[in-house]
């Protein structure tokens, strides 16, 4: 599942927020900002905006400071993220452009900029911009995590699983790079393995309804009823949209063999 990164400093000011459609935005740091009392209760209302999902108007507000300080590339890229939250995925390219131009070697709008790529289905366009945030730090988690989800949009599973794999072993309490390598382990034929990872991520964070979804779907698909029941009932409890398989196919974007076990323990239950 991609990622939203989303950074502006303004004193102590530090706020991200994560999108769980697509992939992983970046932070970008608001540098060489002059601070007034005015701008930052400004940067205070889209910030809380933003953490609120109220997201037509924090673009509202991120495009009052862009006017004020149009060369921070920080504010452009911040819009850019709440137009990817309300699907504005063109406009938000264009704004993550501009970024690009104030700061070519700032990765976080790259990173931005691949995420509304996938939103679109440009996965090669994607995969381009993860490999510029890669180049630049090539120990960024949520830059390997994203490529994997445009490498498995192509349907190149075993390029996405060592993606996975790489990320999550970057960063441990990356769950949702864990359970991608998980989903994709069962994708490419490693069940036991996958829900080896499914059953300790829901371990360690039982309400981690995504995975516990995988589970009832690749439980029920090897046999094993009891087991996919019980952890559905949790499901239903903490996120239904997992019974929408339209959704998990094309939002959450599950690999093609889960989303089929899933399908029929809908239908077959």
């Amino acid at each position: 599942m991609p990622k939203i990164r989303q950074f502006c400093l303004s004193l102590t000011l530090l706020l991200s927020i994560l999108v769980l459609t697509w992939g992983n935005v970046a932070p970008l740091w608001a540098e060489n900002l002059p601070l007034s009392s005015t701008l930052d209760g400004m940067l205070q209302q889209a910030f809380t905006a933003t953490q609120t999902g109220e997201f037509a108007q924090a673009e509202t507000y991120w495009t009052e400071i862009i006017n004020q300080y149009p060369q921070n590339p920080a504010m452009w890229s911040n819009r850019g993220n709440v137009r990817v939250s309300q699907n504005k995925l063109h406009e938000a390219i264009s704004d993550y452009n501009q970024s690009l131009e104030l700061a070519p070697d700032f990765p976080d709008s790259y990173l931005n900029r691949g995420v509304a790529y996938e939103g679109l289905g440009e996965w090669e366009k994607a995969i381009a911009d993860y490999n510029k945030v890669l180049e630049i730090n090539p120990n960024d988690a949520i830059a390997y995590n994203n490529r994997g989800n445009a490498e498995a949009g192509l349907g190149k599973w075993e390029e996405a699983l060592l993606d996975y794999q790489t990320a999550s072993d970057l960063d441990k309490n990356y769950s949702f790079a864990r359970a991608n390598y998980a989903l994709t382990l069962y994708q490419v034929g490693q069940p036991e393995a996958a829900i080896k990872i499914m059953k300790n991520l829901v371990r360690k964070y039982p309400n981690f309804a995504d995975m516990r979804a995988a589970l009832t779907a690749c439980l029920w698909d090897m046999g094993k009823p009891g087991e996919a029941e019980s952890n559905w009932v949790a499901v239903v409890g903490l996120d239904p949209r997992y019974k929408n398989i339209d959704w998990v196919k094309t939002v959450r974007r599950w690999p093609p063999k889960v989303v089929l076990a899933l399908n029929h323990f809908l239908n077959l239950k």
